[in-house]
């Protein structure tokens, strides 16, 4: 699915020029579950930006089936990101103003799905994470773990995919995390996801089938399912 050659991200500063990612070359197939672990400013977040089609590449290419998605117009871009990638943030990035069903309703409405259709799905998908019975809440009247619920929700509900999740149990204690990330799995499994996960989390990482170690913007892959040794980029 994913296929990464060469790439680089280099940003200014001030007067500095910032290396971020350098020269990455990266596979990632159907259904692979990936967690990228590293230290703050190593970059790993600017990778999963790469990956959600959010930001380009200085140099290099990122082929997504087949379609280097750094040369694509930002029309065909979003479109891309709209259809077949649900990203879910640290923050939830939900809407204060909307109910759960609400918020999970608006990764449809770019689709052109009409309106009736937007709440049998938004429903749907908040019943599959356990929220059946919350449709009608605030963010605020949510407890953090179920608002990462509706987060998880929302990124599932167009049927992506791919499922990126930007440091996703952050925000959470331990027993939430843990909740959140029993949730996780069974969606990957359930749904045949491919799902890319950043974390700072040892216990997550050491948990993951495939662990992409990040630092100083140079990757280290180690397939954790097979117990293989790990393959520098």
């Amino acid at each position: 699915m994913y296929k990464l050659s060469g790439v680089t991200k280099q940003y200014s500063r001030g007067k500095e020029t910032v290396h971020a990612l350098r020269g990455i070359d990266l596979v990632i197939e159907d259904g692979d579950q990936v967690v990228i672990q590293g230290p703050t400013g190593g970059g790993k977040s600017t990778l999963l930006q790469m990956l959600g089609a959010l930001d380009r590449p200085t140099a290099g290419s990122i082929e997504f089936d087949g379609v280097d998605i750094a040369k694509l117009s930002e029309t065909k871009l979003t479109r891309l990101r709209a259809e077949k990638i649900g990203i879910i943030f640290q923050s939830f990035n939900l809407i204060p103003t909307l109910t759960a069903q609400e918020n999970v309703e608006t990764a449809l409405a770019p689709m052109g799905t009409k309106p009736a259709e937007r709440r049998r799905l938004a429903a749907e998908a908040l019943e599959s994470v356990g929220l059946g019975e919350r449709l009608h809440h605030l963010p605020g009247e949510l407890s953090g773990g179920q608002q990462q619920r509706v987060a998880i929700s929302r990124a599932l509900v167009k049927k992506p995919k791919v499922l990126l999740a930007d440091e996703p149990t952050g925000a959470l204690d331990e027993g939430t995390r843990d909740e959140i990330l029993a949730l996780l799995d069974g969606l990957w499994k359930e749904y045949g996801l491919t799902f890319i996960m950043v974390t700072h989390d040892s216990h997550i990482a050491k948990s993951a089938p495939r662990l992409a170690t990040i630092k100083a913007g140079q990757v280290t892959i180690t397939d954790q399912a097979r117990q293989t040794a790990p393959v520098s980029y």
